[in-house]
């Protein structure tokens, strides 16, 4: 197996290499939270760069609930005219586009102005930072009901706009990896206590969005392999819930870690542990690929091919790189063409506030996003002071901008 190898997927289709543009958070949406013109220029240049796979950042299934201004949601009040042109975009080189759609639960800025929503009203813990967000209220049974029909609805229209598959963002501490953990989900009724009833919504929306699309769709699911904190979701956890998943129609289960208040997939776990430089996930894909019916793949610090290759060597069908392709997305392209020892990477942030140094990092890769959106250069050797900064007063404009649309639609 190598990195130029294609991948059959369950549903027959296939991808043209083991190489993934993995899900990143663009916050480059028009003020109607449809594609930008930013964005599909970003999109070019990953789908010029050579991967076989690319992912979206979120795609959020409702309005009231977003993971940061600035983000693309897709449901039936929308226009699907330039999602259409997104997913042509994303395809026009050959590789599968897939829509990653989600729901951020109580990871919603309190800024936003709207009504957090959880398994259980417990509040996000990140120290200082805790009051950017707001304790959130336990769903109801019905609202639970309406979220597995949104997550189906949005899949459907992203098959209606040319996508060729979606991914359901099950990780990274957003809705439906906070019903999978006991440490956010404390509900006593069929959604929490036990791991089945806390992975019951996960396996309802994977059925409900798979029933809502054609066969020939990909339906995947992103998973944590660990939340990173003590009594939270665990790796035995995440083996028995991809059994489970062996049990549908998913055509790849894609391994990640973490949470906002455990970034483990910028290589920090919440005790300051700090993990392996690339590929963090690895020795848990290793064992899931053992037991799992579908294709697994990995994202997590990957951003050279000899790792890409172990990656795939130890029995992991594909490889996900995130940060390395905001950095240069031509890599899958310049390996492929023989520069094997390409590589991308930004500086690691050594603050002690662990907290401030996630923010900067994650402002660091959206200023090279950014960029490539303006069609210039990455500047990865840029002021990580600077660029926090920077974000930060395009979100709060994004803020505004989100509330003044959000106070013009009908309720």
């Amino acid at each position: 197996m190598h990195a130029f190898q294609p991948l059959q997927l369950p549903n027959g289709s296939q991808i043209p290499n083991r190489i993934a543009k993995a899900a990143m958070e663009e916050n480059l949406a028009n003020p109607d939270q449809t594609p930008s013109d930013e964005l599909l220029r970003l999109y070019q240049a990953w789908a010029d760069g050579g991967a076989g796979l690319l992912l979206t950042g979120n795609v959020m299934i409702d309005p009231r609930a977003m993971t940061g201004p600035g983000g693309v949601m897709l449901d039936d009040s929308q226009p699907l005219q330039r999602f259409a042109q997104w997913a042509r975009i994303g395809r026009s080189r050959g590789a599968q586009f897939w829509m990653q759609i989600n729901h951020p639960g109580r990871q919603m800025q309190a800024s936003l102005g709207q009504p957090t929503v959880a398994p259980s009203a417990v509040a996000l813990d990140m120290a200082g930072l805790s009051k950017l967000f707001a304790t959130p209220r336990a769903l109801t049974e019905d609202e639970i009901t309406g979220l597995i029909q949104r997550f189906a609805r949005t899949a459907a229209l992203a098959e209606q706009a040319g996508f060729s598959g979606v991914q359901v963002h099950a990780a990274h501490g957003y809705l439906l990896s906070q019903f999978l953990s006991p440490l956010s989900n404390q509900r006593q009724d069929r959604w929490g206590g036990s791991l089945a009833n806390r992975a019951r919504l996960l396996l309802e929306v994977v059925k409900a969005v798979r029933g809502a699309v054609s066969p020939g769709f990909s339906v995947a699911v992103k998973l944590n392999s660990a939340d990173f904190q003590r009594g939270g979701f665990e790796p035995a956890d995440a083996r028995q819930v991809v059994l489970w998943l062996n049990e549908l129609a998913v055509d790849l289960v894609e391994l990640s870690g973490g949470s906002y208040e455990a970034p483990a997939m910028q290589g920090e776990a919440r005790d300051g542990r700090t993990l392996a430089r690339e590929a963090y996930f690895l020795e848990f894909a290793q064992d899931i690929a053992t037991l799992a019916r579908m294709p697994v793949m990995v994202t997590g610090g990957i951003r050279r091919l000899p790792v890409v290759e172990q990656v795939l060597a130890s029995g992991v069908a594909m490889a996900g790189i995130a940060t390395a392709l905001a950095v240069d997305p031509a890599l899958p392209r310049r390996w492929q063409q023989g520069e094997a020892g390409a590589s991308a990477e930004l500086p690691p942030i050594r603050w002690k506030r662990k907290a401030f140094a996630a923010l900067a990092y994650m402002a660091l890769v959206k200023l090279q996003m950014r960029r490539l959106a303006a069609g210039m250069q990455p500047k990865p050797g840029a002021s990580a002071l600077r660029a926090l900064v920077l974000e930060q007063c395009s979100a709060l404009r994004r803020t505004r901008r989100y509330k003044q649309m959000m106070a013009q639609k009908p309720l």
